[in-house]
């Protein structure tokens, strides 16, 4: 129970099915938690009263230092690196799906439940991580590390339901989370500036903005803070002697600390064919035998792309796609998909 409207809706349908419930809220961050930056006092009274209406026993547990160990000290290892990660996609295999499963598994609990929007499907003693029927909303972007052994233990209410229609429940039984906004980012940065917040962590090391053929047109104050394809907050306007069109982030230099630009968005340096990914996660516990033709998604907001895995060596893979992508962003992940079902992924390299 996040005290959301997903988890909610969950807990009620639920509870309709004749399931045993246990509602179990979690706090993953201590670090500066206050209402303006992290509102986890109003979520943890918002998940109570929704237990309360429910008439379900409500538990509260605290795991930040686990969420610091394993999932905060690697973005910033990752950030350090000039990488950008995805700590949501770590949070559900470190927290939500392990210490989370483990700690209601001490309660008694046979499955947990959560309010991702996705499906699993067991066939023949196998579990396969389904999309969801809301494509909009469907986040098996952010499962792909789950096992076999986390999938046969998961439950996903909200797998046949659209966003509107969770809304629609929520109103239906008087939640008074009903038109809660959806929570974005990450909880511990808030609604501060990104840049702020990881300056309180790293150390800035300023360097050179230079252009592909090493014009140098400014300085950047970090590598950290600067993502590939960004355009946004590069902060070097309008140069003599060059055209108008916008100027974007096309790769980093880390052993110079020099951040590399380009102009327009569809320069030929912001698009790659092929990627190399590790950190591998298969969902049937298992590799497919390669070259393996499927879709594939290198960001949650895009549409899955088609591609080839060309070759996998233990840890490692390769992908080709039949047409190029536009930034392709080491720390991110690859996530590969055939017909509706999630078979995995990895860190792109």
């Amino acid at each position: 129970m996040s005290g959301g409207v997903d988890s909610s809706v969950s807990a009620y349908l639920l509870k309709q099915q004749g399931f045993d419930l246990i509602g179990l809220f979690m706090k993953n961050w201590e670090e500066d938690d206050t209402d303006e930056y992290c509102s986890a006092a109003q979520d943890r009274e918002d998940a109570e009263a929704i237990c309360h209406k429910l008439d379900i026993p409500f538990h509260s547990i605290n795991f930040s230092s686990e969420y610091w160990d394993f999932v905060f000290e690697y973005f910033l290892a990752e950030y350090q690196a000039g990488r950008t990660p995805n700590p949501d996609i770590l949070c559900n295999k470190e927290i939500k799906f392990k210490a989370f499963l483990n700690y209601a598994q001490t309660l008694g609990a046979e499955k947990i439940a959560t309010g991702h929007y996705a499906d699993c499907l067991e066939k023949e003693g196998q579990f396969h991580l389904m999309k969801a029927a809301d494509q909009n909303k469907d986040q098996t972007y952010f499962l792909y590390t789950l096992q076999q052994n986390q999938l046969s233990k998961a439950c996903f209410p909200l797998a046949k339901l659209t966003k509107p229609e969770v809304r629609a429940i929520a109103l239906e039984q008087g939640f008074d989370n009903a038109k809660k906004k959806d929570s974005t980012g990450i909880c511990f940065i808030g609604e501060r500036k990104f840049k702020d917040f990881l300056q309180q962590y790293l150390p800035a090391k300023p360097g050179r903005i230079i252009t592909e053929n090493g014009k140098v047109l400014g300085d950047h104050s970090g590598l950290m803070y600067y993502t590939l394809g960004q355009r946004q907050g590069i902060g070097i306007g309008g140069q003599k002697n060059s055209s108008e069109y916008p100027w974007y982030v096309a790769a980093k230099n880390l052993a110079s600390n020099e951040l590399i630009v380009v102009q327009g968005q569809d320069h030929p340096l912001l698009f790659k064919s092929q990627l190399h990914a590790a950190q591998l996660h298969w969902t049937s516990g298992k590799p497919p035998a390669t070259p393996f033709n499927c879709t594939a998604k290198i960001r949650y907001r895009q549409l899955e792309q088609t591609c080839q895995i060309e070759s996998i060596e233990g840890d490692q893979l390769s992908v080709t796609f039949d047409i190029p992508q536009r930034a392709i962003t080491p720390g991110q992940s690859i996530v590969f998909y055939q017909e509706g079902e999630c078979l995995g992924g990895g860190v792109i390299v």
